[in-house]
């Protein structure tokens, strides 16, 4: 009869760490997120000093390509960076990094991303760039918040 109890037991704890698999995308590594803030520090430093930009006192106006590539460069390192290391931890642990746990959470970070950089886009076309790091920060928030469901 015990034996019986401790089979069932064992059981029941492997289905539901394969549910929990199953709905939960565990490869997302921290490290990624990290290093993303390592980034923009980097990247703020650099607009700071290289090209002296200070976003409290800029015109924005005259604002130079270098600073957007340098933009766009650390968002590629960051999303790079996820991707990579992400994969890398799934493969340790003989998981597939594409499941339905990581499509529903591509799925709800994506949306508040996706709108976010429509909004700073178009705020960017009508001459308002300096309302775009609050812009981002704020849909970046929301992203997160979504995130933390799975």
């Amino acid at each position: 009869c015990m034996n019986k109890e401790q089979d069932a037991n064992k059981d029941l704890a492997e289905i539901r760490s394969m549910m929990e698999r199953s709905s939960k995308f565990m490869s997302l590594s921290g490290m990624s997120g990290v290093l993303a803030g390592v980034y923009a520090l980097c990247g703020s430093f650099f607009a700071y000093s290289l090209y002296n930009f200070n976003p409290s006192s800029y015109n924005y106006e005259l604002i130079e390509n270098d600073v957007i590539v340098l933009v766009l460069t650390v968002l590629v390192l960051a999303v790079t960076t996820a991707v990579l290391l992400s994969f890398k931890k799934a493969s340790k642990k003989e998981e597939r990094i594409w499941n339905s746990g990581s499509k529903k959470l591509l799925e709800n970070v994506g949306v508040p991303l996706v709108a976010g950089g429509a909004l700073s886009l178009i705020l960017f076309s009508k001459g308002f760039i300096g309302l775009i790091p609050s812009v981002t920060l704020l849909f970046y928030g929301m992203a997160l918040y979504n995130a933390g469901k799975f």
